[in-house]
Parts: structure tokens; sequence; C-alpha cells
């Protein structure tokens, strides 16, 4: 690769190169205040600490001051941090000692910033298959205690540990009642979709999702008073329009939809989406430019903000979307958020250069990378690094 001061050329896939221009930086306004005309939430990921032990199988080594920095960084921009969810690889390399840990500073964090976190409350401390229900109840259980005890709100985690064991709705309903009983806050929760997790696959009790969202629905309604939103990452818009529709008075759809949210959070001017977003930890400057303008009432604004976003976002949650941690690590390098682009349970292999190329240059459209020239030079070090030389 090579670049100017100017240009940067990117690999393709028959050999050759091409060349790009690269985008003049934006001075982007932060703001630190929340929003007042939507609750928005960044999925933020964690920093691997380069000189760990972050290998596939490995317990998660954190760069903790890199990784809190990052949230101080969504902070400013008005974000909410959505804490230790799918993003931060739960699942996926971070085990639960870290998860506790980035639970405990996040939410110290977010108090001395006067900022709202969400976390992450699951089943992953069970290493073993669950044995019965009773079994993943009393996991649950003991995570949105360890939540609520930090200081932060609770996201109630999709659970492969239950869709292993679940036999039908009424499994689902069973669990997600108790919890929701003893939870002494509205919590938010989670339906992941199998795009992002396939052992997620039947949540609710059925592959057909017009029946599985029939349960859904069922244990909102009856639980209304403890659910404060929904977040919903099956990346279809128009389920998302007809579930919000259909949600009690009062009860929040916090969009997980990584390839439609811009529509989705302006609404239809009858209902609208608020956010819970991987997207919004690689887009925070502009994400909280377009609900600024939001703010004001200036919907063509807006636009004009997030819609250059959404390339960027679909191609980093590109099939398979599960690996679209990668690309968020990856761009919080490019911008000096972090000074290496490697990733726990080594995940950082998880995308192609030529992948990753591409998230270089649809970062540069939407003039997402805050030191073009530094973002160029680490571009270029990763080529080498993977032999290629132009």
């Amino acid at each position: 690769m090579t670049t100017t001061s100017t240009t940067v050329a990117l690999p393709e896939a028959d050999g050759g190169w091409r060349e790009i221009e690269l985008s003049e930086p934006r001075g982007w306004a932060e703001h630190p205040q929340p929003f007042e005309s939507r609750i928005a939430f960044a999925a933020a990921h964690v920093v691997a600490d380069p000189r760990g032990e972050n290998v596939p199988g490995a317990p998660a080594v954190v760069d903790w001051e890199a990784t809190l920095a990052f949230r101080r960084h969504l902070f400013g921009y008005g974000l909410g941090v959505a804490e230790a969810m799918d993003t931060a690889q739960r699942n996926m390399g971070l085990d639960w000692p870290a998860t506790q840990e980035l639970i405990t500073r996040s939410s110290a964090l977010a108090r001395e910033h006067g900022a709202r976190i969400a976390s992450g409350a699951g089943t992953d401390q069970l290493l073993a298959p669950a044995g019965d229900l009773d079994e993943v109840t009393r996991a649950y259980l003991e995570q949105v205690d360890f939540v609520e005890t930090a200081g932060s709100q609770v996201i109630v985690m999709a659970s492969r540990q239950l869709a292993a064991v679940a036999r039908s709705a009424e499994d689902y309903l069973q669990v997600y009642s108790t919890l929701l009983a003893q939870a002494t806050r509205p919590v938010i929760l989670h339906w992941l979709g199998e795009m992002f997790d396939p052992q997620l696959s039947g949540y609710w009790g059925s592959t057909d999702i017009p029946t599985a969202t029939s349960t859904f629905l069922d244990l909102i309604n009856e639980h209304s008073a403890k659910v404060d939103g929904v977040k919903v990452s099956l990346l279809s818009a128009d389920h998302e329009q007809e579930l919000r529709a259909a949600l009690p008075s009062g009860v929040r759809l916090y969009t997980g939809d990584d390839y439609n949210y811009p529509e989705l959070i302006e609404g239809d001017g009858v209902h609208h989406s608020d956010a819970l977003l991987g997207a919004f930890a690689a887009i925070a400057p502009a994400a909280s430019a377009a609900l600024t303008a939001l703010d004001a009432g200036d919907v063509d604004r807006y636009r004009q903000e997030m819609d250059p976003t959404l390339a960027l976002s679909r191609h980093v949650f590109g099939v398979p979307t599960y690996y679209y941690k990668t690309g968020i690590a990856f761009l919080a390098w490019l911008n000096g958020h972090q000074d290496g682009f490697v990733m726990v349970g080594g995940l950082q292999s998880a995308r192609s250069i030529l992948h990753l190329a591409r998230v270089f240059e649809l970062a540069n459209e939407a003039q997402l990378l805050t030191n073009p020239d530094l973002a160029a030079h680490r571009l270029a070090q990763l080529f080498a690094t993977a032999g290629l030389t132009r």
C-alpha cells in the first residue's frame, strides 16, 4: 500500500489496487448531555491488552485504561453505554470474571459522568450445559443481582443455556417471569436473533417469528411495570415497526437493527424507536450530531447526518453478522482509541483484509476518521503485516 497526503491505495480481490482520496477530518461537536427526544445507548466493545494471552479459549485480559477511555468518549457525545453485551464479546471471549469487573468499573465511571448505563445479565457463568430450567433461573438471578448492585440498569440478555434446555414457550415464560418478579427496577429485554448467535435459534419457543413474537408480547403485557423497554436484534424493519406498535404504553423499543436504524429512530409520525446499537460505538460523533438535530426538530438535518453512516454499518454487520465486533475494534484502532488491533479471543482474525479495507473506505466517506493520516498509517501497517505491498 502507498499513501500520499491525500490518497490511499486499497487492494482488490483480483490482485489490483485502487486509489481513494482521504476526506478532510470533520470537527464533530461534543454533546455530553443526554438527548431529549430519544434515549440512545451505544453497545461498547472491550479493548484487549496487547501483552495478554488473548488467544482462543483463554481467559480475557483487558486493557482497562483504554476500555474505560472509550466509554468516556461515548459519554462525551451524549450516548449511554450498553455494557457487557454481545459487542463486548459476551459468549465470544469475554468470560464472567472479566464481565464482572467490566460492569463494576463502567458503572462507577457512568456515575462519575452522570451518564446512563445498562448492563447485560445472562447465564454465561455456567461453564457446562445447564441441567434444567431452575439452574438457568438461578444463574440469571445471580447476574441480575450483580448488575443491580453495581448500580446499573439490567439488560436481560438472551441465554444460550435457556435455548438449549427449553422445550416450549411456557418454559421461557416461566424463567423470564421469575426474573421480572425479582428485579428491583424495570429492565430491558433483549431478543437477539440467530444471525448474531446461531445458538439462539428458536428463542421464545419457536423458529416462526410471528409465533415467537406473540410469546414475547404475552410476557411483556403481563409484566409491563417491570419492563422499561425491549431491544430487538432481528434486522427486520417491518417486524420492529409492527412490534413497537403492539407494545403496551410506556414500554420502549430500543432498536438493535444495525441495517435500518436511521428510519426506525426517526419514526413514522406515530411511533419511533429509541436506540441500543453496536453501530453507535462506531459512529458516535455522527449519531450525536443527528440526534442533536432531531432534538431541534430538524428532520432534514437528522437525515443528512445519519444516512451517510448506514453503508458503513451494513458492511461492518455483514454476514456472518456475529463477527461485527472485529469491525468495531478496527475502527477504534484506526481512530486512536486503542494502541493495537488485537481482540479478546484473537477475534481480530475474524474478518479479511479486504473487508477491513472496505471498512476504512466507508468510514472515510462518512468523515468518521478523526485523524485520517493516523488511520492511513495504521492501515498501511496492517497491509504490510498481511504481505500486501504495491
